[in-house]
């Protein structure tokens, strides 16, 4: 469970006002708040099988001891949707929020992943842990960093949530305005490893990237790929399949 507990003392002094009628002394004037705390009801993180069910357990919020309501609110942090569709795979993020009485207002949140593992012999989606190699270098900060996600879109094609596999996003802890969002995987020939790619761009950066040699590992549970940022730098990434 996850606690959030902040108070919040704030003291006025030495501030006196002035109208032309009359003043307002307001020496020595303080007062105590207690902002929101909020009980995380089961788990930070949850992963959901595409096309199943989640039922958000939601939170406990106190205000010094009290209970008091809160709104939740959910966004889809690549395919953009504002509510929870286990149908489409996605990492969502629930924020939870609740105001105090004097008007302060807290949050937390919830993380729900939506994703379907393919038998990597015949697709590419699933949830994968993600290690990347840049321009030759490898440090433990950029080993099996959490979490890359690869979904199939309606018209067959694949798309991945970060082509250069979290390298800014998770690795160096930017978030998610710094994934390279975009890549588009065409199969021409699956049991050759025959693909094709959309450009895509690092965001934050720019910059155009174009991934290539992409080989999916049925027996390894990976799937490893390379690429090439118009700024310099190889990324050079293997996948694993997290079991689901």
């Amino acid at each position: 469970m996850k606690k959030i507990f902040l108070t919040l003392t704030i003291v006025l002094t030495g501030l006196t006002f002035f109208t032309s009628c009359d003043s307002t002394d307001t020496d020595n004037v303080s007062f105590v708040t207690n902002y929101p705390v909020f009980e995380l009801i089961g788990e930070e993180t949850v992963v959901v099988d595409a096309g199943g069910t989640f039922e958000d357990p939601g939170v406990i919020v106190t205000e010094n001891g009290v209970e008091i309501p809160y709104t939740s609110s959910v966004k889809g942090l690549f395919q953009g949707g504002s509510s929870l569709d286990t149908n489409v795979s996605d990492i969502y993020t629930i924020t939870y929020s609740a105001t105090n009485q004097d008007g302060f207002s807290g949050t937390t949140t919830r993380t729900v992943i939506v994703s379907t593992n393919d038998d990597l012999s015949l697709g590419l989606a699933g949830l994968y842990t993600s290690t990347v190699t840049r321009n030759g270098v490898l440090t433990g900060q950029y080993t099996d960093m959490e979490y890359v996600l690869i979904w199939e879109n309606p018209d067959g094609t694949y798309e991945i949530s970060d082509g250069i596999g979290g390298y800014y996003d998770i690795g160096r802890g930017y978030g998610v305005g710094y994934a390279a969002t975009g890549a588009v995987i065409t199969v021409n020939d699956f049991a050759t490893n025959n693909f094709s790619y959309s450009a895509f761009e690092v965001g934050g950066f720019g910059g155009a990237c174009i991934m290539s040699a992409l080989t999916p590992n049925a027996a390894n549970s990976t799937i490893s790929f390379s690429t090439e940022w118009d700024a310099g730098y190889i990324f050079d990434v293997v996948l694993t399949q997290v079991q689901l």
